[in-house]
C-alpha cells in the first residue's frame, strides 16, 4: 500500500515539500493554523514567489493528490508526517525559537497511528530532535521520530527538492530509515547520495553548511575591504583564488553580504547553542563573520556619503533591489532593504524598485517610497544603488538611464554590472572592493 504523507506548516518550506512529494505520486495533506494561507493554497495560489512552484502547486491540487486544511485530525490517515514550521530567532536573544516546532509535534501526537513516522525538516539547535523524540515516546509511544534537514535555495526550491545534491536522514531505528527510503525512492534512483546519520549529526549538518557558506561570503567581503585600502580589485582576487579546487568560485562574489530567513538567524542560533553546550570558543569566529556581514551594509552607506555628501537630505537615491537575493520575494533581513531604510533615516529621498519584492518590502518599511517601474524609480536620481542582482538590472541600458537621472552615479553593491559599459556611457561607477 502506498504511503500517505502529511506536511505540518505550509510556509515556504512546507508548501514546496508538499507539492513536490505530491508530484512524486503520494497523497499529501498540508496542515496549517493560518486559515487564509490554507484557503489560498487550496486554490492553487502561492502566498510567496518561487519560480516554477506555482505551476506545480496548481497541477497537484487539480490532480486531487494534494489538499490543505486547518484541521489537524486530517493527518490521522498519514504514515509519514513532515514538520516544516519556522524556527525564528528569539526576541530576547540569539537562540532559535522552537515554539512552532514543539507545538506542531504536540498537535499531531493525538492523531498518530501505529508505526507512523514524524520527520523534522525545520532547522533546529542540536539536541532538539532527541528532546522531541523523548516527548513523543510519552504522548505517542507507537510512533517514531527522525530528522531530515532541508537544503533549499530560494529561487531553486523545486529543483533542490526533487533533484537534491544529497539526502541526509537522522534516524535511531533501521525501520525509520527504510520508511524514508521508500518516500525518496525515485530520488534515490537518480543516484542521489544517501547519508544516514544519528539525530545530532543530522541537525548539525544544516547549520554547519550554512555557517560555512556565511564564512565564505564574509571572507570575500573582508578581502574587498582590504582591496579598497590597498588599491586592489576584489573581483580579480576572487577569480584567481577560485581556481584553487580546494576553494572554488561559488560564494566568492564580494558585495553587501548575506541576508534572508536562514543564514543570519541560523549562525546566531548555532553560536547560542554552542555556548549552552560549553563549546562557545569553537564558534567564536562566527561572531566576526556576522559583524563583517553587517559592516558590508555600512560600507555602502559610507560610499554614498563619500560620493554625495555627509548631509543626504537634498538627494534622491534610487535603490535597485529590495529582496535579499534575486528570483525571490523574500525581504527578511535583506541587506538591500536595510541599506534603503538607513539612507531614508539619514534624510535622503529613497525610491526602491524590485521585480517581485515591493509588497513584502512595503509591509516591512511602509515609510519608504516604492516604484513599480524601474525608469520611474531612477528619474532625477542623484545616485543609483544596485543592491540585488536581478537580471533585469544587468540588462539596463546605461545610455537610456543616463538620459533621465540627475547625476550619472551608480554604486554596484553586488559587483555584477558591466563597469566598462557604464563608464563608456559617462557614468561614475563605484563597486565595492574595486578602487580604479
Amino acid at each position: 500500500m502506498a504511503l500517505k504523507l502529511s506536511v505540518v506548516g505550509t510556509g515556504y518550506l512546507g508548501a514546496t515539500h508538499a507539492a513536490c512529494m505530491s508530484s512524486l505520486g503520494f497523497t499529501v495533506v498540508g496542515v496549517d493554523t493560518d486559515a487564509q494561507k490554507v484557503a489560498q493554497l487550496s486554490k492553487g495560489e502561492l502566498p510567496f514567489y518561487e519560480p516554477g512552484l506555482d505551476t506545480l502547486l496548481l497541477q497537484e491540487i487539480e490532480s486531487g493528490r494534494l489538499t490543505f486544511t486547518t484541521d489537524f485530525s486530517a493527518v490521522a490517515d498519514a504514515d509519514v508526517h513532515f514538520i516544516c514550521v519556522g524556527t525564528p530567532q528569539s526576541k530576547d536573544g540569539l537562540a532559535a525559537d522552537l515554539t512552532y516546532v514543539k507545538a506542531s509535534v504536540a498537535a499531531i501526537a493525538p492523531f498518530l497511528k501505529d508505526n507512523s513516522l514524524v520527520v523534522g525538516k525545520s532547522t533546529v539547535p542540536v539536541g532538539t530532535a532527541q528532546m522531541l523524540r523523548e516527548q513523543l515516546s510519552k504522548s505517542a509511544p507507537h510512533a517514531d521520530l527522525a530528522w531530515n534537514p532541508e537544503f533549499l535555495r530560494e529561487g531553486f526550491a523545486v529543483e533542490d527538492t526533487l533533484k537534491p545534491n544529497r539526502l541526509v536522514v537522522g534516524v535511531v531505528t533501521d525501520r525509520a530509515e527504510q520508511i524514508l527510503k521508500e518516500v525518496y525512492a525515485s530520488i534515490i534512483a537518480l543516484d542521489t547520495p544517501w547519508i544516514r546519520a544519528d539525530l545530532p549529526t543530522a541537525e548539525l549538518v544544516k547549520v554547519a553548511a550554512n555557517s560555512f557558506l556565511a564564512t565564505k561570503i564574509s571572507f570575500i567581503n573582508a578581502m574587498a575591504e582590504v582591496c579598497e585600502a590597498a588599491g586592489g580589485d576584489v573581483t580579480v582576487l576572487a577569480k584567481a583564488i577560485g581556481y584553487d579546487p580546494r576553494i572554488g568560485h561559488r560564494f566568492l562574489q564580494a558585495g553587501i553580504g548575506f541576508g534572508g530567513g536562514c543564514l543570519p538567524k541560523d549562525i546566531r542560533a548555532f553560536m547560542a547553542r554552542a555556548e549552552e553546550l560549553g563549546a562557545k570558543q569553537a564558534l567564536d569566529f562566527l561572531r566576526e563573520i556576522d559583524e563583517i556581514n553587517l559592516r558590508a551594509r555600512q560600507r555602502v552607506i559610507d560610499v554614498v556619503r563619500s560620493d554625495l555628501s555627509e548631509d543626504l537630505t537634498k538627494y534622491k537615491i534610487a535603490v535597485l533591489g529590495a529582496t535579499f537575493k534575486p528570483d525571490s520575494d523574500d525581504v527578511r533581513d535583506s541587506p538591500a532593504l536595510d541599506i534603503a531604510a538607513q539612507l531614508h533615516a539619514a534624510g535622503a529621498k529613497v525610491v526602491v524598485h524590485d521585480p517581485k519584492g515591493i509588497e513584502p518590502a512595503r509591509k516591512r518599511f511602509p515609510t519608504l517610497t516604492f516604484e513599480e517601474n524601474v525608469e520611474n524609480a531612477v528619474v532625477d536620481a542623484d545616485a543609483i544603488l544596485h543592491l540585488t542582482e536581478w537580471k533585469e538590472y544587468r540588462a539596463l541600458d546605461p545610455q537610456r538611464i543616463g538620459s533621465i537621472v540627475k547625476s550619472k552615479l551608480i554604486i554596484d553593491g553586488r559587483n555584477m554590472l558591466d563597469r566598462d559599459l557604464w563608464r563608456a556611457a559617462g557614468w561614475r561607477f563605484h563597486a565595492l572592493g574595486r578602487t580604479d
